[in-house]
């Protein structure tokens, strides 16, 4: 099975309004950092999260993914039960410090020996691996040489591209190169709440590009090690953005974040050039002097899918007053100040309606705005929901089951939305849960649970959630329940 290929019929739309295109791509989603653990061993070396991780008041509680949900030993097991969920996919993270240890030189074989078994487990059971390159644990030793601010980090990605596709691309078909650069530049080198934790707006323009750059070169990477099977994607968190109102700084607004969270990606993705008003929008940031000749082109290589991670649509509004609220609402910094780099009189505002564990708040119509904008800017681009879902506090009630509903009525629209963007048009080939697991939140630590499988830590219990039983019933009758 590989994705692009996938039917798109919606023949029995009318009998059944939420039944999906046979053949679409029922599956889950997880990171290597978030759920593998055993991070000193088989020679995996420390990548920018085991560091930033152990800096005080950087993680919730100094928690850290040495041990994280111990996929690396209980691999066996989480499998299985992805089969009994029904899954056709299953999309995970290699972990780059453990393929090539600090980033250079050649392969660790212990560390791709995991992945063999994992690949060999998932095909045992029928389901389809969909690998992604990076999902921001970069090999610490190059952030000590610059990170994602020193262009010789891309052409190290593609070295480690190289490696993996290798081993691996006999048995996986769809490969993606980066998930979320956003996050990777913005978060990590912008407002320093993500690793490397560095706060500055510059360097997190100058990582977004070599992040851009990296997708670039491990796309002909990939096509050179697997000419005739490789599929690539790139997965983007792109933003709903709305304006407050139709006032015309309100919608200017809108047109400024709509340009730093998602044209500044897919221009040069798609179109081999960063959009005109970016540049302009971000002139007291930076000069863009790190862009090079052939970068766009190189950048610009053709991909087979996109991934849409989509959680929450973004509001935003023109500031009002010359002194704004400090503790107001700036996008996704979560603390420690903005992660846009050109910002300056934009007021970011939560969105009506009930929220999440994470304080999102729940609204399936930007996803459904995300994929049809998509099916009309990218025609002909099929599309992939790669990360949706949910966090909530949920716990283990004492007949050993885990409720929550919160979390089933989530999905239920989301997968909805999904639904009817299909039905308007938008080439969405598949639907990708994140999460399979409870897991490592990242700056969270393990204060917040998006799994469909509740975790205990401490035991390293696994218990399929109610929603997990509500999602396999949806995959086996490829449909919404009414």
């Amino acid at each position: 099975m590989t994705i692009d290929t996938l039917p798109m019929t919606t023949a029995t739309a009318a009998a059944a309004p939420a039944r999906f295109p046979a053949g679409f791509v029922w599956g889950a989603a997880t990171a290597a950092y978030q759920i593998e653990g055993a991070a000193a061993q088989d020679g995996r070396t420390p990548s920018i999260w085991d560091t930033f991780a152990r800096r005080p008041g950087a993680v919730r509680n100094g928690d850290t993914g040495d041990i994280a949900a111990d996929h690396y030993h209980r691999y066996r097991e989480d499998v299985a039960l992805m089969s009994e969920l029904g899954l056709g996919a299953y999309r995970f993270s290699l972990a780059w410090p453990r393929v090539q240890p600090g980033g250079r030189g050649p392969a660790n074989e212990a560390g791709l020996d995991f992945y063999d078994r994992l690949v060999d487990e998932l095909l045992g059971a029928g389901i389809t691996p969909v690998a992604t390159l990076y999902h921001w644990d970069l090999p610490q030793e190059l952030e000590d040489g610059g990170g994602w601010t020193d262009r010789d980090t891309a052409y190290r990605f593609a070295e480690y591209a190289h490696l993996a596709a290798r081993r691996l691309g006999d048995r996986i078909p769809t490969w993606t190169t980066l998930n979320e650069p956003w996050c990777s530049a913005f978060l990590g080198y912008g407002n320093g709440v993500h690793a490397p934790g560095r706060t500055d707006h510059a360097a997190a323009l100058t990582a977004h590009h070599h992040l851009l750059l990296a997708h670039g070169l491990g796309t002909a990477a990939l096509r050179a090690e697997l000419p005739d099977t490789a599929q690539v994607s790139l997965t983007l968190n792109l933003a709903a953005v709305r304006p407050l109102s139709t006032d015309p700084a309100d919608l200017d607004a809108a047109r400024r974040i709509d340009g730093l969270g998602n044209r500044i990606f897919l221009d040069p993705v798609f179109r081999g050039s960063y959009p005109e008003d970016v540049l302009a929008d971000t002139a007291h940031v930076t000069d863009w002097a790190f862009v090079r000749d052939g970068d766009l082109a190189e950048i610009s290589r053709p991909i087979d899918s996109l991934g849409i991670n989509y959680y929450t649509p973004t509001v935003v509004a023109a500031e009002q007053e010359p002194t704004a609220d400090a503790d107001a609402p700036r996008g996704d910094g979560h603390q420690g100040g903005s992660p846009w780099p050109a910002d300056q009189g934009i007021r970011f505002l939560p969105a009506p309606g009930t929220r999440t564990a994470m304080g999102w708040p729940v609204d399936a119509d930007g996803l459904y705005e995300l994929l049809t904008r998509l099916r009309d800017d990218l025609p002909g681009v099929p599309l992939l929901v790669t990360e949706n879902g949910a966090a909530y506090e949920d716990y283990t009630d004492p007949s050993g089951a885990v409720h929550d509903p919160e979390r089933i009525d989530y999905l239920h629209t989301h997968l909805a939305a999904v639904h009817r963007a299909i039905a308007d048009g938008a080439p969405v080939r598949g639907y990708f849960l994140w999460s399979l697991l409870d897991n490592y939140e990242w700056a969270y630590g393990y204060s917040k649970r998006f799994g469909i499988v509740h975790v205990d830590f401490a035991s390293q219990r696994r218990t399929p959630k109610d929603s997990a039983h509500w999602y396999a019933r949806v995959i086996r009758d490829g449909a919404l329940p009414q």
